[in-house]
């Protein structure tokens, strides 16, 4: 790696799964690229966020991503594969219980507008 590069990042087998963060930090170069180049922000905006960044960090940390695109969005994709699995093996009981209210909200909320008449039920008191 490029010793620039280096003063800014490092990859620690103890520290995000060994994925590379900037030193002294647990922010992710994956993290940056996200907030940068997905969501928009600047890197001035990066840094009012995260103080404790420089923006020689976030340029570093994107450079680093440019040069390991192949590899960052592919840990990216299997960390997403990964917690879509287990919200499947492992629902949310608080999702559970608020999809149940909802449905049992729906039987008694007004439709929407759709030209045609629609009986509602009618509450028993």
């Amino acid at each position: 790696m490029d010793q620039s590069l280096t003063q800014h990042i490092e990859s620690k087998a103890g520290v995000c799964g060994g994925r590379p963060c900037v030193v002294g930090t647990r922010i992710r170069m994956q993290d940056i690229h996200v907030w940068h180049n997905r969501q928009g922000l600047s890197p001035d905006e990066i840094v009012s966020r995260l103080p404790q960044l420089s923006m020689a960090d976030v340029y570093a940390a994107l450079a680093y991503y440019w040069d390991h695109r192949d590899e960052i969005d592919r840990q990216m994709r299997e960390e997403t594969a990964f917690v879509e699995a287990m919200k499947q093996k492992h629902p949310s009981p608080l999702n559970q219980k608020l999809a149940a209210q909802h449905a049992s909200n729906d039987r008694w909320s007004t439709p929407a507008i759709t030209g045609k008449a629609v009986k509602l039920p009618v509450p028993l008191l």
